[in-house]
């Protein structure tokens, strides 16, 4: 078979057989990320433009990053007592207001306010934007749907990363007034094309025919998910994992600047991250389909710790670094999808928003501690240590990985589905 034509049809087996609202979600995602320019230029707007110091321009980031702790189990919650479709939309509509508003916000304290909204606002459409692929797409589907939602995320952030600098070159307020309209733009294709997804509750349901449904099911809330203690320590190993990968933005960054390397090259070495979630998650996310997901995991894990881990060996050699990234972006690459696709199937039907919420806390809480921990571990400690202390961790991770995946599913009653069985995670 040619190549062109082995080409096309491995894209086609990629990315065929999904619903089309899915692909409406994806497009609508595609259009958040492609402006999503705020988040990655906010601490030069801050410094540069704006003249606030580095200490200012952390506050605001930790700030940001505490209104997005918030939202990931308010917007879980929201999810599934309002619904996917409206809070996704109020959230993005709030969001494009509170960007655009950052980006005429004059004074500290009025910065930092709306800093604060902006990441509330923000990241309360992501739990809904999980559940919403798990309602949308059969579990056997649901690790390649989100390969693909991860996938439009990257070729996003990627491209606008790259756009951001010629823009902010004609003014800062451009970037905040095109990323408001892009997250309008999402809001309106959602709005429009996407139907609401979350599953009838049978207490609704039962209410609804009358008394012959028979009672409703017990209320699941959030004191009910951080009781799954199967649930909670997968998103515990997760949190290990996201402080590992915070790294990579920050600590990493610090350290070859150290090592002499130069900012143009640093951003090439990053750069690679990028390109290569692009690249390969495609054909990745079809090579991972009916592999065991604790294999994917262990691995993952080893490879994101390792791939960290090696940066202790780079001394001033920007190819070194290089290949470190590569080693722990193929790792990201497995863990992203995966992972997502546990929480969905570990989820009740008529719970995902809350189980999707607290799976995103542990990446709010990770952007937050993670920088933090890298900075004051490589200024009192060392590289060396930093670097060993993130291959310890991935190792961890991959041991609490093949450990969880041996126990035996055993769902509460509380949160049991009789329709949906789960499935172990070793499957």
């Amino acid at each position: 078979m040619p190549a062109p034509t082995r080409l096309r049809a491995t894209l086609a087996e990629a990315v065929g057989g999904l619903p089309p609202a899915f692909w409406w979600l994806w497009i609508s995602t595609l259009v958040n990320r492609l402006g999503g320019f705020v988040v990655t230029y906010l601490a030069l707007y801050l410094t540069v433009e704006r003249g606030y110091p580095a200490s200012y321009a952390g506050m605001v980031a930790g700030l940001f990053g505490l209104g997005s702790a918030i939202s990931s189990l308010g917007g879980g919650v929201l999810a599934d007592r309002l619904g996917r479709r409206p809070t996704l939309v109020v959230a993005q509509v709030a969001t494009a207001l509170f960007t655009a508003a950052l980006g005429f916000a004059d004074g500290p304290a009025a910065i930092a306010a709306v800093a604060f909204l902006v990441g509330l606002a923000g990241n309360a459409s992501r739990p809904a934007v999980s559940a919403m692929i798990a309602d949308l797409v059969p579990a056997e589907d649901r690790v390649r749907a989100y390969s693909l939602n991860y996938w439009a995320i990257n070729i996003g952030f990627g491209v606008s990363a790259a756009v951001a600098g010629l823009i902010a070159t004609h003014g800062y307020l451009a970037l905040f007034l095109l990323d408001a309209l892009s997250t309008l733009m999402c809001a309106v294709v959602v709005f429009v094309r996407v139907p609401e997804t979350r599953p009838e509750t049978a207490g609704h349901a039962g209410a609804a025919r009358g008394s012959a449904a028979g009672p409703a099911e017990p209320r699941i809330g959030l004191g009910t998910v951080f009781r799954d203690g199967r649930f909670m320590a997968l998103v515990g190993v997760n949190l290990l994992l996201a402080l590992v990968a915070q790294q990579g933005s920050t600590t990493l960054a610090v350290d070859m600047g150290r090592a002499g390397i130069s900012t143009t090259r640093y951003g090439l070495v990053i750069g690679l991250n990028g390109l290569l979630i692009v690249l390969l998650q495609l054909p990745m996310g079809k090579l991972m389909e009916g592999r065991s997901r604790t294999a994917l995991l262990v691995a993952s894990a080893l490879l994101t710790g390792w791939g960290f881990g090696l940066t202790a060996l780079a001394g001033s050699s920007a190819g070194f670094f290089a290949f470190t990234v590569a080693v722990w972006t193929i790792g990201e690459i497995m863990a992203a999808p995966t992972m997502m696709g546990l929480v969905a199937e570990l989820s009740p039907a008529r719970a995902r928003g809350r189980y999707q919420g607290v799976h995103s806390l542990s990446w709010s809480l990770a952007s937050f501690l993670g920088p933090a921990a890298g900075g004051y571990l490589l200024q009192h400690a060392g590289s060396t240590v930093v670097w060993t202390a993130c291959g310890v961790c991935g190792t961890v991770a991959a041991a609490a990985f093949l450990r969880v995946g041996r126990q035996p599913v055993a769902a509460p009653a509380a949160v049991a589905e009789p329709t949906d069985a789960r499935i172990p995670v070793a499957s």
